[in-house]
């Protein structure tokens, strides 16, 4: 198996902010590699600088073999890019819009004609071909923004966030697609801030945070890291920091526990790594109710991705989501107050 992408020591500063900060990944041929992070993290950039679109302060980027920043014609035509925004002229018929694409590519008149019309019928969208996209629901925009993304036959499909506005039936019809493109040899570099979408199609992954790779395996490979199965306790809805403290001190020297984290984001909960032998929840909650601190939820789960980031940053994706959303909100209401003023 060749080597189908490869990022060296990337950078990319906007101004004065690091979007990509000395960020490294191989992706094999044939397979889907997910790069994993929150909004914000610079997955975006990462895939902007490897498909041309951004030009990177440093690092070396490759794709199918051919230098990307000395050659970045010659790497255009080996990736297929499918942006996060659905970029589709709403007058032209979903057949028209393909064959304006096709024109772009310079594919020989015969053999594009064929290659739409396998298209259309690999993705469902023959029914619709000759309507209008303006007409289109998410999920057929998605999809028709996918095959003008094939049409050349790429050797490397990347994907920012496909499924970002689609509805669940959309979802498993692109992941299907997008697991038969790689059956057929096609390698895909996807985008994601959804735990779900790539413990489901990676065969490998990156997870990034804050312009870093902070991990980086096998979905097995990176939950067997985090260790043990794992606790998730709450001694009320809103613990205060005493009793969480209380709690973890209490837990700590269990013989079945091997680590407490306190997750302030999250009204200090305990996430605890227990040995995955153990049958911990009733000795836990036996030595709080005997010292006096009630439990308002506990559960046990198999460590999925979201420990894998809980372990390496100290909070869970849905709290970096939130905590990058604060920030983008923090801006936008300081850009309009500078407006007014």
């Amino acid at each position: 198996m060749g080597i189908a992408v490869q990022v060296k020591n990337l950078q990319k500063k906007y101004g004065s902010v690091s979007a990509v900060n000395d960020i490294s990944f191989t992706v094999q041929t044939g397979e889907i590699f997910g790069l994993l992070g929150p909004n914000g993290a610079g997955k975006t950039t990462t895939i902007r600088c490897l498909c041309t679109l951004a030009k990177p302060d440093g690092g070396e980027l490759w794709v199918d073999g051919v230098d990307v920043l000395v050659r970045p014609r010659q790497a255009r035509r080996r990736l297929g890019y499918v942006a996060q925004e659905v970029a589709i002229d709403k007058i032209l018929t979903g057949r028209e819009l393909l064959q304006l694409q096709a024109s772009l590519y310079h594919l020989p008149k015969n053999s594009a004609q064929q290659r739409i019309e396998q298209l259309l019928s690999i993705l469902g969208l023959e029914a619709y071909a000759d309507q209008k996209t303006g007409t289109y629901s998410g999920g057929l925009r998605k999809r028709l923004d996918l095959a003008a993304g094939l049409l050349h036959q790429p050797a490397v499909l990347v994907l920012d966030e496909p499924s970002v506005g689609l509805d669940i039936e959309s979802r498993f019809i692109l992941w299907e697609f997008l697991r038969q493109l790689r059956s057929a040899g096609t390698t895909v570099l996807i985008t994601s801030h959804y735990l779900e979408e790539i413990d489901a199609l990676a065969d490998r992954l990156a997870i990034i945070d804050q312009g870093h790779v902070i991990a980086e395996g096998t979905p097995s490979e990176l939950k067997n890291r985090v260790g043990g199965d794992r606790v998730t306790l709450r001694i009320q809805e809103f613990t205060d920091d005493q009793q969480a403290i209380a709690a973890k001190n209490l837990l700590t020297p269990l013989p079945f526990v091997e680590e407490v984290i306190i997750n302030t984001a999250q009204g200090n909960s305990l996430n605890l790594v227990v040995k995955t032998q153990s049958n911990p929840l009733s000795q836990i909650e036996k030595i709080l109710i005997d010292h006096n601190l009630p439990i308002f939820s506990l559960a046990q789960s198999r460590p999925s991705l979201d420990d894998v980031y809980l372990a390496a940053t100290g909070k869970t994706l849905m709290d970096a989501e939130l905590a990058a959303a604060s920030q983008r909100d923090l801006k936008a209401e300081k850009k309009q107050a500078m407006k007014v003023s």
